[in-house]
């Protein structure tokens, strides 16, 4: 099988993905060149992508979206790449008339040779990306942002577990939410299948974790859940088929199945979740794994029964 991303795989067959470009930091304290303001920065994202929709999760508990706008991009996505399109739950852009996601790269950095992607938070004043790296807007939009936030007392990254937060994070971007994508997108049996059985041994860790718990830092919801949650809404739904992560779903762990309709019940939850835009960009979009672009038409999922979560 060929590549999706040639230039992110390894002569051995596996994913490597490329590094965020833009990296310059939002602050509280004018200590940067970026203050933090209102309406001064606009959100780009897709709802498909598992990086973008934590900063959607962060921007809309934090009480955000008065002071920071978004535009969702077209989820199918092709040799142009990301695109600004009027259609069901997308749009054209309404801040810079820009096309394609691209032209805010190429403004940015007109040598740019790398993949585009999604999120990116863009400076309308100085006509920039500030950053394009999830983990960074999430923290800004919890810690910089919070002078402007209608939800101030909204924190996910408390101090008191700052360390075992960070070292959980790690574990879960290595493991699961790029795990997935390592298997996904191996392109050889042999790193196909180490990336897969990590990634059920990491599940299996995480719900003998949640059998303790209602949530992974017991009972507050915290960064690390979110970033867990943006993998498992989409695992049955594209992972499981799509990228071949099939020995297990998820729905057969009791403890994450439950933990996942807990927080897809939380409010304003479900209205940053789109399943027509998941499946329709990684079975149309990824042509190499998927050549006849047949989205399925499941499978039936119900995230709004009683989970019993709140016992624990």
């Amino acid at each position: 099988m060929k590549p999706q991303f040639p230039t992110e795989q390894s002569e051995s067959g596996e994913f490597q993905r490329q590094e965020d470009a833009f990296r310059e930091w939002i602050s509280a304290d004018g200590s940067t060149p970026y203050p933090a303001a209102t309406g001064r920065y606009h959100l780009y994202v897709s709802l498909a992508c598992p990086w973008a929709s934590r900063t959607v999760i962060f921007r809309m508990l934090k009480g955000l979206e008065d002071a920071i706008g978004m535009t969702i991009v077209d989820p199918i996505r092709d040799e142009r790449g990301w695109a600004f399109r009027d259609g069901p739950g997308h749009s054209t852009d309404p801040v810079n008339g820009f096309k394609f996601l691209s032209e805010a790269y190429a403004a940015t950095d007109p040598n740019f040779d790398g993949r585009v992607t999604v999120p990116v938070l863009w400076d309308k004043e100085t006509k920039k990306i500030v950053n394009n790296c999830e983990d960074d807007i999430c923290r800004m939009f919890n810690d910089a942002f919070n002078a402007v936030a209608q939800n101030k007392d909204v924190d996910l990254f408390p101090k008191e577990i700052a360390q075992g937060q960070e070292k959980l994070s790690d574990f879960l971007y290595d493991h699961v939410n790029n795990g997935v994508y390592k298997a996904g997108f191996a392109t050889h049996q042999r790193p196909y299948g180490i990336s897969c059985r990590k990634l059920f041994e990491a599940l299996d860790e995480l719900e003998a974790r949640l059998s303790q718990s209602r949530y992974l830092f017991g009972n507050r919801i915290v960064e690390a859940d979110w970033r867990l949650f943006c993998t498992l809404i989409r695992f049955d739904v594209v992972y499981h088929g799509h990228f071949k992560c099939n020995l297990r779903r998820i729905i057969d762990y009791p403890n994450l199945q439950g933990y996942l309709m807990d927080l897809y019940q939380q409010p304003g939850i479900a209205e940053t979740v789109n399943f027509d835009h998941i499946k329709r960009h990684y079975y149309m979009t990824h042509t190499e794994i998927n050549p006849t672009r047949i989205v399925p038409i499941g499978p039936a999922l119900d995230l709004t029964k009683v989970h019993g979560r709140e016992k624990m």
